[in-house]
């Protein structure tokens, strides 16, 4: 290795080391709010206390749109999300000839029953049922719902249900249109209707609510980029008037598509933004990243506006009990890994030395005596879980074994320092070369 060289690489290693402190101190900006894949359309969904995060997905790989499948998200803090796989897919519609095109989703529930309207761009937008909102999701009519002479406008389908009973489905780009539901769900009566009050900078991507007797329409508003705007009504049916932005335009954003909830006494916008992938490369690609923030209504019914997500996002609700089972795709941030599932269900995997996953809000409410750490590697590496930052106190260091195949699920038991109170958990990995292990769940012990 020649002087130019040894310079060289001392000077990468300053930088890299420059840039690793830079990501401990901003390690809590914790946007976007799912990092292990790229996700998009968000279509959040409240049922028993718990969000239901739909997100289209955008893939690893993708240059331009690339989306076959929709992913299910969970959590009931806003800040600490639980990864559940594939929902559903293009192949769950047998009459649909679409290899690619899983545009954006949205779920409802009524009696009992879950409803997944599901758009294939070209190919009209079709709906999934099931009894629960984890799926497995059926095709219950065997051909499309929304099959329009405007194919290529049916995108992005909204589904409401009004305080009468009566339910609506909204879709559409570059205009609006809506029909008549049918008490099942699964039908339509009356004609297709375009929006006749298409309100101020529509563009695609409706979402319909209603709160406080007001009803509201909220879309990804003007383009190129989109941010998310919003028009409100005294019926479903319109007319609608434009009341301005939830989330201003801004080159941080390009598309956008709202996801509007209340939940445990508070208000939120989910979106997306090209955050994740422009942290990785200065190249654009379509992979996106959803982001969430808190919304806040005026006393007349408007909506405060956000210019941009804000940096630190929503606060948790409430703390984690790490007396239960957690699961390993739990987290609220994470640095390098991804996910994968088996017949187990889902994993984190694709773990490499330095890694980390951050779980926060965590309440000790009584010091743990030891950990479970249930992983599968046919290599061996390190589990050290430190506090409150990625170098913080080690309470526990775990060595994870060869268990004899990637997906050979062992649990390994470690002893914990003392710990009470609340704290954030950073499970940083350590080993070699490659990939280390893959990670199933963990578990305190008291």
């Amino acid at each position: 290795m020649n002087k130019f060289s040894k310079h060289h690489n001392v000077k990468m290693l300053l930088t890299l080391g420059l840039i690793f402190l830079l990501n401990i101190s901003t390690v809590k900006a914790q946007q976007p709010i799912i990092q292990t894949k790229y996700t998009a359309d968000p279509a959040p969904m409240v049922h028993n206390d718990t969000i239901f995060l739909y997100t289209s997905h955008d893939e690893d790989d993708a240059k331009g749109f690339k989306m076959l499948n929709w992913l299910l998200y969970t959590s009931t803090d806003m800040i600490n999300w639980t990864e559940h796989g594939i929902v559903a897919s293009l192949k769950d519609f047998k009459w649909a000839k679409q290899d690619n095109g899983a545009w954006a989703v949205q779920c409802i529930e009524r009696d009992g029953k879950f409803y997944l309207y599901c758009p294939m761009h070209g190919g009209g937008i079709g709906v999934l049922v099931s009894d629960s909102p984890y799926g497995p999701f059926k095709d219950p009519i065997g051909k499309k719902l929304i099959n329009s002479d405007h194919v290529w406008n049916d995108i992005d389908p909204s589904p409401f249900i009004d305080d009468d009973g009566q339910a609506y489905l909204y879709w559409g780009n570059p205009d609006l249109y809506y029909v008549k539901l049918n008490a099942d769900m699964i039908s339509y009566s009356g004609e297709i209707v375009k929006e006749a009050t298409k309100p101020k900078n529509y563009q695609e991507g409706p979402w319909v609510w209603k709160k406080n007797n007001h009803y509201y329409l909220s879309y990804a508003s003007t383009c190129c980029p989109e941010g998310i705007g919003y028009s409100m009504s005294n019926s479903p049916l319109g007319p609608w008037e434009y009341k301005g932005m939830i989330v201003d335009a801004s080159d941080k954003t390009r598309g956008n598509h709202p996801g509007i909830i209340d939940f445990k006494g508070k208000s939120y916008c989910f979106g997306h933004t090209y955050d994740l992938i422009k942290s990785e490369t200065s190249t654009f690609y379509e992979r996106r990243s959803v982001d969430a923030d808190r919304i806040i209504y005026n006393e007349d019914g408007t909506i405060q506006n956000h210019p941009y997500f804000t940096k630190d996002g929503p606060e948790q609700i409430e703390t984690l009990n790490p007396f239960s089972r957690i699961e390993a795709e739990t987290m609220a941030w994470s640095k390098g890994v991804k996910t994968d599932s088996d017949v187990s269900g889902v994993y984190v995997t694709q773990i490499h030395n330095g890694d980390f996953i951050q779980i926060r809000g965590v309440d000790f409410t009584k010091s743990p005596k030891k950990i479970n750490l249930i992983t599968a590697s046919l290599n061996t590496g390190i589990i050290e879980i430190h506090l409150d930052k990625p170098d913080g106190e080690i309470i526990t260091t775990c060595q994870i074994e060869n268990t004899g195949g990637a997906t050979s699920w062992k649990t390994f038991t470690s002893k914990v320092k003392k710990v009470k109170g609340v704290h954030d958990l950073f499970f940083v990995f350590k080993g070699g070369q490659g990939e280390l292990f893959n990670f199933n769940a963990w578990k305190f012990i008291k």
